[in-house]
């Protein structure tokens, strides 16, 4: 009986196909072994595709919102009295 790849995957990243097999293995051990390199082959697509956008500094300064300027009032314990 010949062994063959239980598990295959095949995913597009924008205009970019990708194809995952699994090596060998048990049915378990081969869709741990796909998740990984469909993983690594996602975070090298985000690396390279990730540009930082230059954003002015006067831009990253927030403005004070209204919900800052309420006083938090501070909360009323109550007193509890012992008896004796």
């Amino acid at each position: 009986m010949e062994a063959r790849p239980l598990v295959q995957a095949v995913f597009r990243l924008g205009s970019e196909d990708y194809s995952v097999v699994a090596d060998s293995g048990m049915l378990s051990q081969q869709l741990v072994s796909i998740k990984e390199k469909s993983m690594s082959i996602l975070k090298d697509y985000i690396t390279r595709h990730n540009i930082p956008i230059d954003v002015p500094d006067d831009e990253l300064v927030e403005s004070p919102s209204e919900d800052d300027e309420e006083v938090a009032e501070n909360p009323v314990m109550s007193k509890k009295t012992k008896i004796n």
